[in-house]
């Protein structure tokens, strides 16, 4: 069954390519090459603009990515200032606790 599916895969994919290959082979007219053209020209316009879209939310992206990475950061630089505000804090205390023992 697995060496069926195979040759089935194959002679699917054997097909596929001679379709395309009979789809150029049959223009045979000014008219028909330019309706294809037309055509090819239309779905390079609507990947040019998908492409732009997508790089601009690419784009968006990055920048959003790089402000969370900014607060990031600075949320860090304040817990690590709090820590030593906080170390300091314990040994004001433990001085203070020293003297009075």
């Amino acid at each position: 069954s697995a060496q069926i599916a195979d040759l089935q895969q194959k002679l699917l994919d054997a097909d596929n390519g001679d379709r395309a290959k009979q789809r150029w082979d049959t223009i045979a007219t000014i008219l028909e090459a330019k309706c294809a053209l037309k055509y090819l020209l239309g779905e390079l316009v609507s990947s040019k603009v998908q492409e732009s879209k997508l790089q601009s939310s690419l784009l968006q992206s990055q920048a959003s990515c790089s402000d969370v990475q900014k607060m990031l950061m600075e949320e860090r630089n304040h817990v690590a200032e709090l820590e030593a505000e906080f170390q300091n804090q314990i040994l004001v205390q433990e001085q203070q606790h020293q003297e009075k023992v």
